[in-house]
């Protein structure tokens, strides 16, 4: 498995394409529409971010994405192929890490590898440079509990990447972490990403870190989930943390803020244009 970064998300593969797609949750008289009627395409490439308020559906649609949950109605596909089930070309990146505390972080993200029966000195070759790339080298031989939230975190991305899927799917990854931390993982994850650029698809309930990572924003609805707006952020990359303090970063903050207040089952907003603007 030789692995470069080069090689790595830069395929013209990961369209996603998401059609009037609604989820249903639980059974009987306990049964509910966590999603309804969504309609989102993601080029290959893209990182978007699916921004909305708590119990909006963001992370059943994810889960969705992932395959570890069936939609009830539409159709729900990764390069025209239906998803039906979990796969490797859909790696997925949890708020908490998923690190197997017992092993070592070269071999935490050797796993995947080993699985598909690579040989060591090449799973440790590959690991070793998805390594470097997230920016920990010299740490191949720790313990997972031996690093920081956001090492460990990048330990997760890490053993995502090695895979070398399709898209990438990242529910709340820095949630969990203090201000200054995240700050400085959203800028490791833009770095990642530029080097890599696989189709990400990154859910937060934050206005500021989705208008700092994404090349789009789609706005959902409270429950049930419905698309309220689909925002193109106008920033040039890079981006620093310098961005948010710009004016029309926190005019595009304000209008999210109100998107979000927008009554549960009231009709959308008119839509944004390219730029953000209200049309």
């Amino acid at each position: 498995m030789n692995i470069r970064v080069a090689d790595i998300g830069t395929q013209s593969v990961g369209r996603i394409d998401i059609a009037e797609v609604s989820i249903s949750l639980g059974e009987g008289i306990d049964a509910f529409e966590a999603v309804s009627g969504l309609d989102v395409s993601i080029s290959p490439g893209e990182l978007v971010c699916i921004l909305g308020p708590s119990g909006c559906g963001k992370s059943t649609l994810l889960g969705a994405l992932a395959g570890h949950l069936p939609i009830t109605a539409g159709r729900l596909t990764v390069d025209g192929q239906t998803v039906a089930g979990p796969s490797p070309d859909r790696g997925m990146v949890f708020q908490q890490h998923t690190l197997f505390p017992w092993k070592r972080v070269r071999d935490n993200v050797a796993f995947g590898p080993k699985m598909r029966g690579l040989a060591k000195a090449e799973r440790n070759r590959a690991a070793d440079a998805i390594l470097k790339l997230v920016g920990l080298s010299g740490f191949e031989a720790f313990y997972p509990a031996q690093l920081s939230g956001g090492m460990q975190q990048r330990v997760e991305i890490a053993r995502v990447l090695i895979n070398q899927p399709r898209v990438l799917l990242m529910d709340e990854p820095f949630s969990a972490l203090d201000a200054q931390t995240r700050g400085m993982m959203q800028e490791v994850l833009l770095d990642i990403w530029g080097k890599i650029p696989t189709t990400t698809v990154f859910v937060t309930h934050d206005i500021d870190e989705a208008l700092f990572l994404a090349d789009r924003i789609v706005v959902m609805s409270a429950r049930p989930g419905r698309v309220i707006e689909d925002i193109v952020p106008p920033f040039a990359r890079p981006r620093s943390q310098d961005l948010v303090t710009e004016p029309e970063f926190v005019r595009l903050k304000r209008h999210v803020m109100q998107l979000l207040r927008w009554p549960e089952g009231s009709e959308p907003m008119a839509r944004l244009s390219p730029l953000g603007v209200p049309t």
